[in-house]
């Protein structure tokens, strides 16, 4: 079994984890979108962006890109990487975007603290791709605990490109947020990383 057949009942049985609907996060006020970005995503919006592929390289990573350079540079990107954590547990498999907090000296580009993962829905699905990313926001838990870092909060999201669903794991609780944001509002897109990378960056520090 892989992160890819897990659903949310799955999940729920499987994992040990409950998913509840609730609020992801504070009330969060737009950031201010780089013009870079701006533009950027307005000429993809000028693209037939349907494969998986295209939602990726023209909206998700530019946004992804935008997250680090407004968090000064506090996240490293993860795109496409093997995130084997349990295979007798079925948590195992790729990951579509997984972040982590970066170290503060350099050193090699390998996971370490992640605090955020990302599954790009197959077939404009959201709802199908949300067992998906419980399943490896567990495994980003279990790779925390292991790792000297069992207080860090994981975050997740399913995206189409378009449309963005946000969640969140605390112990064997998922919050699924109740309402979903949208790329014509990608300032608060934007906020709702930056809400996940700060607080993790505190918690880390404290």
């Amino acid at each position: 079994m892989a992160y890819s057949e897990f659903d949310v009942l799955g999940a729920e049985t499987r994992l040990g984890v409950q998913v509840l609907l609730g609020s992801v996060f504070p009330p969060l006020a737009p950031t201010p979108v780089p013009a870079w970005l701006t533009d950027l995503l307005a000429r993809g919006s000028q693209l037939r962006v349907e494969s998986e592929k295209a939602r990726n390289e023209f909206i998700v990573a530019p946004i992804l890109l935008a997250v680090r350079e407004l968090s000064g540079n506090a996240v490293t990107i993860f795109s496409g990487e093997n995130f084997d954590i349990d295979r007798t547990a079925g948590l195992s498999g790729e990951v579509d975007f997984l972040l982590t907090l970066s170290p503060q000296a350099p050193v090699l580009p390998v996971i370490r603290s992640p605090v955020f993962v990302m599954v790009e829905a197959k077939r404009q699905d959201i709802a199908g791709g949300v067992g998906q990313c419980v399943a490896q926001m567990v495994a980003a838990q279990r790779f925390n605990d292991r790792n000297g870092r069992p207080n860090a909060r994981v975050y997740g999201c399913v995206t189409t490109g378009e449309d963005w669903q946000f969640l969140r794991l605390d112990g064997a609780i998922v919050t699924h947020e109740t309402t979903r944001m949208y790329r014509n509002d990608v300032g608060r897109i934007l906020s709702a990383f930056l809400h996940a990378v700060n607080e993790n960056a505190a918690l880390a520090a404290a």
